[in-house]
């Protein structure tokens, strides 16, 4: 494996890129356990060593990398839903104690909020923890090589965030 592995405490941007059809029932089951239940839908995780390894597991159905501050407000204001499909607002960030958008994503990325309740640290109240996307502007390279042999599955890095831009 040629992955860059950083022991970082940041958030991972994690996008299924391959359909539903014949998968292994191991990795469906990991697919489950991330949250990507249907092609081109993307979550955003707390990096850690078991998230790591799942990610292993998947690496021939997902792309998946480092995700930036700026691109994780795109994503929530673009593609952020609420229980319910309605779209993410200030009004309902105001609502569970944040001044603006702008502020719940800083204090993600330190670590001082989640976007799962239940987990450490507060959250959006309603908000769904996973994003539909579109399919990417200008298309994907290939669906059946890794981003380091020119196609578009696997570790990307900071890759990541240009492949969310496309999709939002």
């Amino acid at each position: 494996m040629e992955q860059k592995q950083t022991s970082s405490t940041g958030m991972i941007a994690v996008i299924r890129l391959k359909g539903e059809v014949d998968v292994p029932s191991d990795v469906e089951h990991a697919l489950q356990l991330l949250g990507l239940r249907s092609r081109h839908s993307c979550v955003v995780l707390r990096d850690s060593p078991s998230l790591r390894g799942t990610l292993s597991v998947v690496k021939d159905w997902i792309a998946w990398g480092e995700i930036d501050g700026e691109t994780l407000l795109l994503l929530l204001r673009g593609r952020g839903r609420l229980s319910g499909g309605r779209p993410l607002t200030d009004d309902a960030v105001k609502a569970s104690g944040w001044n603006s958008l702008e502020e719940f994503v800083n204090d993600l990325m330190q670590g001082k909020a989640s976007l799962k309740c239940g987990g450490r640290g507060r959250c959006l109240k309603g908000l769904k923890p996973f994003f539909r996307l579109h399919p990417p502007k200008g298309g994907l390279k290939g669906i059946k090589a890794s981003y380091g042999n020119g196609g578009d599955l696997g570790y990307r890095g900071s890759g990541i965030n240009e492949l969310l831009r496309r999709m939002i």
